[in-house]
């Protein structure tokens, strides 16, 4: 290899060393990838409530070993004009840590879409796609039914108190 081909690469990558092959090999790999995908956070800040909360007041019984709740309708409403023309996946995000909750294996949230994206369940720290296709608009607004299922053995809550959370959505643009 002949440093006049690569005049701009620092000194490093001209020299004749063992590694200079190996760095002009890496950089060339990382020329011809595309870029990758990247996640960010979807402001929720319009929704009218993002916090859920149960004082288990409405508790439908038991399923098994379950407690049923429903949680009714949430509403979102997610700004995505900075995405808007771009191919993308959405996705619900469960937060990993929920008070008064021993273990995630002692929580299911399920949701039943009311628009545009996918029905589905998951327990703390899932992250769930509920959307892929290009961004249309400034504003994507869903409702979801939501129902929480939770195993009483794996709560550790003071009496009288609610379980609450609040779960958030991330876009993951693609190339």
């Amino acid at each position: 290899m002949n440093a006049a081909c690569f005049p701009r690469l620092p000194c490093l990558f001209r020299r004749r060393t063992a590694a200079a092959p190996l760095a002009v090999l890496l950089l060339c790999t990382a020329a011809l990838h595309p870029a990758r995908a990247t996640i960010a956070r979807l402001d929720d800040s319009a929704s009218p409530r993002a916090q859920v909360r149960s004082d288990f007041g409405n508790a439908q019984g038991m399923d098994g070993n379950m407690l049923v709740l429903p949680l009714g309708r949430v509403e979102y409403r997610l700004a995505t004009a900075s995405h808007v023309g771009r191919r993308a996946r959405i996705f619900y995000v469960i937060p990993a840590m929920v008070a008064g909750l021993r273990s995630p294996a002692g929580m299911q949230v399920q949701w039943r879409g009311n628009g545009v994206f996918a029905s589905g369940s998951g327990r703390p720290g899932d992250r769930v796609q509920v959307w892929n296709g290009v961004i249309q608009s400034p504003w994507m607004n869903e409702t979801f039914e939501l129902t929480l299922r939770v195993d009483p053995r794996e709560l550790r809550m003071p009496s009288g108190s609610a379980l609450s959370f609040e779960s958030f959505f991330e876009i993951e643009t693609l190339p």
